[in-house]
């Protein structure tokens, strides 16, 4: 498809002759940075202090501060926006909330923010917090927050800025199913981005603005859909699906930026492991006319900035003793990767519905499902800390224990699967059962094979199911779990669970054993 799609960079860029009204800016973006504060490995979780010592770390806020500060200073006009999901992923989020990436931010000095999908997990309150504590301004367009008190009012579709004696139209945009992948309330009610976004732009444009910027937490896929399907947007700043483009990294989905028409479509993985820098050319009617760049690897070759750094580890210290404790140790790594637990079974995804299955067998529960975007990192071999389990499941998610039929079963796993092109976070991970899934079929019709306990799977039989409290409550499409029968939601902490297994199992050798097979 990019292909299909892709104009050459090179076809656009002006090479004599660039006439004095035009106008260039650098963008320095980031996006999906998930309370990443500290240092992270090459697994995106902890990384020590000896490791970063010797050069094996990446990220962290003290590098991102140098690596901002040293890109400002090769251009003398430039903004730093963010792609949305700074909450949520470790301790720091847990104990602080929103407060600590409010903080960093503000010393960043970003220029605006669209709101992620993880910013309503605490709900409408939290994120509200967020807002009054940030020197910027956080947008979302394809969302309706008159209903909502904590957001009406406060929440903007889009704001105007100027730099460099231009005004230059942000707009933000989140998943348009948010209030299935987080906790945004009923009052939120969520719309389609491309109309979201062509309303924007046409304010903005009536308002004399011709540089339009959209923030989006929407996926890559959906850039390119916003793309192609509106007029006058420029610069398409993503998140949400952790994409990395570029032009010399082999794991890049994509070029940087992907042109669609005259729309460049950045992003810059996730975890502050880069820093996006583009350098953009606009003629005096606001149409590209230049677009190159590259995300900067921050990796040890970035300095760390040392103010930040004892900040830092000032705001770590409440948290030191839950995450250094010891609970386990691990022959070897264990696969958590997004790109693994989301599109196939994993050994993060094994043990973890492994877990939750052994903690609740004796209560007539048969089958266990985690979904894999509540899986969100790796852990590499040795011992296992706390911290590094709760950096893998950092929800806050309980155990919930309910009874359907195998038809709802089946229902379920076609809802996990349905979106498994996208990399959706409602794949299942299962224990108790094994199933087969082909996504040449239409959604809806590509399970099947499915056996619990060695038998093939009854769909007028009520079975007994293991989940979190979010999938349970309708959380990544699984509405079909809400009416389910004998509900218990209030179980143990997983990573609690996930830990005291693992411990269990003494040195915990990973595993695939064919649980999940794809045609």
């Amino acid at each position: 498809m990019i292909n299909r799609i892709l104009t050459s960079v090179a076809a656009l860029a002006v090479t004599s002759g660039m006439a004095a009204a035009d106008y260039s800016l650098t963008i320095l973006h980031t996006n999906d940075f998930h309370a990443r504060f500290e240092p992270i490995s090459k697994y995106d979780s902890g990384c020590s202090a000896e490791d970063n010592a010797e050069g094996k770390c990446f990220g962290g806020s003290a590098r991102m501060v140098t690596a901002i500060a040293e890109a400002r200073t090769r251009t003398n006009n430039s903004i730093l926006v963010d792609g949305g999901d700074q909450f949520q992923g470790t301790l720091f989020y847990t104990y602080y909330k929103g407060a600590l990436a409010a903080e960093m931010m503000n010393k960043m000095g970003y220029d605006a923010m669209t709101v992620g999908n993880h910013e309503f997990d605490d709900g409408p309150e939290v994120l509200r917090g967020f807002m009054d504590a940030v020197n910027f301004p956080v947008l979302m367009s394809n969302a309706d927050v008159s209903g909502e008190p904590l957001l009406a009012g406060k929440l903007a579709k889009s704001a105007i800025i100027e730099r460099g004696g231009e005004k230059l139209g942000l707009i933000g945009l989140t998943p348009q199913d948010t209030d299935e992948l987080a906790s945004p309330g009923d009052n939120v009610i969520f719309t389609d981005p491309v109309g979201a976004v062509q309303a924007e732009v046409d304010k903005l444009t009536a308002d004399g603005v011709n540089k339009i910027i959209v923030l989006s937490h929407s996926g890559y896929n959906t850039d390119i859909r916003v793309a192609e399907g509106t007029t006058g947007v420029d610069v398409i700043v993503g998140g949400h699906t952790n994409t990395l483009l570029s032009n010399t990294n082999e794991r890049a989905e994509g070029p940087y930026p992907t042109m669609v028409g005259g729309t460049a479509i950045v992003s810059a993985y996730a975890y502050g492991k880069f820093l996006g820098e583009l350098n953009v050319t606009f003629d005096d009617a606001g149409a590209i006319t230049e677009a190159v760049g590259e995300p900067i690897i921050m990796d040890a070759a970035v300095a760390q900035d040392e103010a930040t750094v004892a900040r830092v580890a000032e705001a770590a210290m409440p948290l030191e003793e839950i995450r250094s404790r010891v609970v386990a140790e691990t022959a070897e790594a264990i696969d958590g990767e997004r790109g693994s637990c989301r599109a196939q079974e994993c050994a993060m995804g094994n043990i973890i519905a492994d877990a939750m299955l052994a903690r609740v067998k004796d209560q007539g529960i048969e089958i266990a499902i985690q979904n894999g975007g509540g899986i969100r990192a790796s852990i590499d071999a040795g011992e296992v800390t706390m911290g590094e389990v709760l950096t893998v499941l950092p929800f806050q998610n309980t155990l919930s224990t309910f009874f359907v039929t195998g038809a709802v079963v089946v229902e379920a796993l076609e809802n996990g699967v349905s979106q498994h092109e996208e990399g959706a976070g409602r794949f299942p991970q299962v224990a108790g059962m094994t199933y087969t899934f082909d996504v040449s079929q239409e959604p809806g019709s590509r399970i099947s094979d499915v056996m619990v306990g060695g038998a093939p799977i009854d769909p007028a039989k009520t079975y007994g199911v293991v989940s979190n409290n979010y999938v349970r409550n309708g959380g990544d499409g699984y509405k079909m779990f809400k009416s389910a029968e004998n509900v218990y939601d209030f179980g143990p902490d997983l990573a609690d669970v996930t830990a005291e297994y693992m411990a269990a199992m003494g040195p915990v050798t990973p595993m695939l054993d064919g649980r999940i097979t794809a045609k």
